[in-house]
Order: C-alpha cells, then structure tokens, then sequence
C-alpha cells in the first residue's frame, strides 16, 4: 500500500499577478514621482530637468523606463518569494546538520530518532525522509515480499515524495531567466530609440535642437542603466536560487541513497 506523504505548506505566488502590480507601481512612480513638475525647470516635464536632479533625468528617458522598473521591481519581489518558499522547503534547520543526523541515526538503526529528527526540520526535504522512513518501516514488517522487491518499494517512494515536494521550489524561476535577457534587451532598444532622437536633434537645420539632444541622450543613458540593473539582478538571483535547489535534491538523494542502504545491509 502506497505511503500518503503529507505535503508541506508552500509560499507561492503567481507571477502574472506580481508582473501586474510592479508595472502599476512602476507607472505611478514614473508619471507622480520621476515627473513632478518640480523634478523641472519652470515647472514643466517637457523642458530640462533641475540642474542635479535624477528623478527628473530619469523622468527624460521615456515611455520604455516605465516598463523596465516594472521588470525590475518584479525581479525583486520574485527574488524575495522564492527566498520564502525555498527557506520553507528546507526547514528550520540547517540541511548539512540535518543530513548528518539522520545518517548517524539511520547507522545506529534507530529510527525513531530519525523519525523525530524529521518532525523537528520540517519542510520538504523532512517530508520526502518521513515518508521513506515510513516505507522502510512497512517493508520491515512485510513478510510476502522478497528482499529486492521491498529495497525497489522505498526507492519508489523516495521518488514519488520527490516528485511531489520538490517541483513547487522551482515556481516562478523560469520568469527570473526571463528577465535576464528581456531586460537587457529592453534597455537596449531604449538605448537605440534616445540614441535615433539624438542624431535627429543633430540633424536639424542651423543649430542642434539642445533640448531634443539631451533628451535623447538621456533616454538613451536612462534605458541602458535600467537595462543593465534588471539582467544583473535577475542572473544573480536565478544562480543563488538554482544553486540553493541543487544543493536540496543533493541532500535528498544522499539521504534517499542512505535509507536504501541501511535497509539492504540490515535485512536478510
């Protein structure tokens, strides 16, 4: 009979909904904040920015500022839910420490303490060792099977509580991959729209338009920064997160591997 593994609870949040909130921000903040009429001289948007002021220069990089704050911010916010979720997946404690004392109780066979170990870590990671700790202990009471069949038994187990826990800690990275090239490209097509204002303010008959090539350059300047902020941001954040899984299904596996060993070594 099939073990029912208790799922822990799991921080998820849908990422469509944080991608709309952080562009609705990033859109008050860009028309109320970085456009104040006094972020300018004389009061108005359209002319320069007070000598100094970076939330009016920000202001002159355009429309496309508004959506890489909004990639931006949702770097963020995403970053800081899957810090959540995989700190929940792994429990109260630290995993090395949790891996070294189910290895010592599992070598002294005594598995009750290993079963309270795993009442104490919590999370996902103590779930998928409960649950084949659990097996282990079915299969030391089953008499109608062979020896083979009951190692085969534990091993499904450890992979179906595997496969139930472990899929949710990955949520929402695809987007944060997403972003590591969306928000470079982003910016840099914002670079190339002040840029195209740039040399047309310059291309203009008698003396460049001064206003229209600051604005450009701006833009341009403005669209790059975020642009470069966003990708570097979301790669940092999807290596630490990945290497933070990686790291989990390693402790899982040596567990998982330990449990099956114990188990051959110890019964006939």
């Amino acid at each position: 009979m099939a073990t029912k593994v208790k799922k822990s609870k799991k921080f998820t949040v849908s990422a469509f909904l944080v991608i709309i909130a952080c562009y609705a921000v990033a859109w008050c903040v860009f028309h109320f904040i970085f456009g104040s009429p006094d972020n300018f001289q004389n009061g108005d948007p359209n002319g320069h920015p007070i000598q100094g002021n970076l939330l009016g220069t920000i202001y002159k990089g355009g429309m496309i500022v508004p959506i890489l704050q909004s990639m931006l911010l949702t770097v963020l916010v995403l970053s800081i839910e899957r810090f959540i979720a995989i700190g929940r997946a792994q429990g109260k404690g630290k995993l090395v420490k949790f891996v070294e004392n189910i290895k010592n109780a599992l070598q002294k066979n005594d598995m009750q303490a290993a079963d309270a170990i795993c009442d104490k870590q919590k999370g996902s990671v103590a779930n998928v060792v409960k649950a084949s700790l659990t097996k282990y202990a079915q299969m030391e009471k089953e008499t109608g099977m062979a020896k083979d069949q009951k190692v085969l038994a534990i091993q499904k187990e450890l992979e179906e509580a595997t496969a139930l826990e472990m899929p949710s800690m990955a949520q929402n990275l695809p987007v944060l991959a997403t972003m590591t090239t969306l928000g470079t490209l982003i910016g840099l097509l914002g670079t190339v729209i002040g840029m195209i204002k740039s040399f047309a303010a310059l291309a203009t008959a008698g003396a460049p338009d001064s206003i229209a090539l600051s604005t450009g350059i701006s833009e341009a300047l403005v669209n790059t920064a975020f642009g470069i902020a966003t990708g570097a941001s979301a790669v940092i954040f999807y290596s630490y997160f990945t290497t933070r899984i990686d790291s989990i299904t390693q402790a899982i596996d040596e567990v998982g591997f330990t449990i099956v060993q114990t188990f051959s070594t110890t019964q006939k």
